[in-house]
């Protein structure tokens, strides 16, 4: 639907009632004129922002009586409060439908075997996996996180054909399914990779290791959980479903709206959700929105591949870093590995930028690669850094999502 005058009734509608239904956005929206007639006016309203979110800890969003709340889910918490999100009965349905999208988009059929190694509980991740193959009617394998020994015991003896996990777990699966010499009792061939950005050298890797098809699936807790988007066959996109979500580009430091094909902070409101509607949510995500129709055929509507999130950038000796801008680097130099690790620490009276990387590369190579590294770091970022190789293997791998980047200045 995107930008259609039908989504534009349908959030007309959710407006003329949110304050009726919603604490939050009774308090939120008062003495505003909701009362929209065209996109300009929608673009009106103010945001909603996660800090929001966490101050009506711990069920100020919901909205709907508790007789109609079925489920909460929870964000980690890690940053502050966690956010709760109620669920309705109807909320689980539509998420279920838009996770069976995700899996038929990957090419995943009722005769696949569905290996799910996210977390289940309040986190959103393994139960939405596992309601989306049911839907389907794949076999479900609920895994969770940890004991890689019997998640690759469980692969080889249940035949499992599809992975679902994080880039952090799927490329420690990966590297440890080589280390056994077990790739050839491995039957996997698809993975649906999310819940946290990957560049391009570590896609490779875990695609060449695993020998599967990669797909990348996005969501986030506030709004349902992974499985509103999914990449396709062409590798060229995320496909959002418009009509349960309706997303903008936003300037991250303006507000305003950009065109398709500039990267900016996404933006969501959701069109159908019940337990904890949001308007105007600001995800911190950054992407564009991709013009013109998909090779594949689909009719949903594509953004970019995550290039990172507002939150994650550093300022080092006065330049602004993004995860992404290290991935780059890394990519660039090809006797490097896809692992890193950055320590920025203020030492002497000045900011320090040590780079840790994986290589293979040992004694005057290694010393070339570091060379290297520190060049094309240089020259794309624009700061003089100290690079470290190590062996491959020896920084950290996660079962959940990975931490890259250290900032030891505060």
């Amino acid at each position: 639907m995107g930008r259609s005058g039908k989504t534009l009734d349908i959030i007309k509608a959710q407006l003329s009632t949110i304050r009726d239904r919603s604490p939050f956005y009774r308090a939120k929206f008062d003495g505003l004129d909701l009362d929209i007639g065209s996109w300009d006016d929608f673009r009106e309203i103010p945001f909603t922002d996660k800090h929001e979110l966490r101050e009506a800890y711990p069920l100020g969003l919901q909205a709907v009586p508790d007789r109609d709340v079925v489920r909460i889910h929870s964000s980690s918490g890690t940053t502050g409060k966690p956010v709760i999100i109620p669920y309705t009965a109807k909320d689980v349905e539509d998420w279920a439908v838009m996770f069976e999208r995700c899996y038929v988009m990957a090419g995943v059929t009722p005769e696949d075997r569905v290996h799910i190694t996210p977390g289940y509980g309040l986190w959103t991740a393994g139960i939405g996996f596992q309601a989306g193959a049911e839907r389907l009617g794949a076999m479900a394998i609920p895994m969770g996180p940890g004991n890689t020994d019997k998640q690759i015991q469980m692969m080889e003896d249940l035949g499992s054909t599809v992975l679902c996990a994080t880039s952090s777990y799927a490329l420690l699966l990966a590297e440890e399914i080589q280390r056994r010499g077990a790739r050839d009792r491995i039957k996997l061939a698809r993975a649906l990779i999310g819940s946290e950005r990957w560049g391009d050298k570590m896609r490779a890797r875990i695609a060449s290791e695993l020998g599967a098809e990669l797909y990348d699936i996005y969501g986030l807790t506030e709004i349902y959980g992974p499985g509103v988007g999914i990449s396709c066959e062409k590798s060229c996109g995320i496909h959002y479903w418009d009509d349960f979500i309706y997303l903008e580009i936003i300037d991250p430091d303006t507000g305003e709206n950009l065109p398709d094909g500039e990267v900016g902070e996404i933006v969501i409101t959701t069109l159908r959700k019940e337990g904890a509607p949001l308007i105007r949510y600001r995800t911190h995500d950054l992407s564009r929105i991709i013009p013109g129709d998909c090779p594949c055929g689909s009719r949903f509507p594509r953004i970019d591949i995550l290039t990172g999130r507002t939150d994650d950038m550093v300022k080092v000796k006065g330049v602004n870093i993004f995860p992404g801008q290290i991935d780059e680097v890394v990519s660039s130099v090809p006797a490097a590995s896809s692992e890193y690790q950055a320590m920025i620490d203020h030492l002497g009276g000045k900011d320090v930028f040590t780079l840790f990387f994986e290589t293979d590369a040992t004694g005057t190579e290694k010393e070339s690669v570091e060379r290297e590294i520190g060049a094309a770091f240089k020259s794309k970022v624009g700061i003089t850094i100290v690079p470290k190789a190590v062996p491959v293997g020896d920084l950290p791998r996660s079962e959940k999502k990975s931490n890259r980047i250290f900032d030891n200045r505060y």
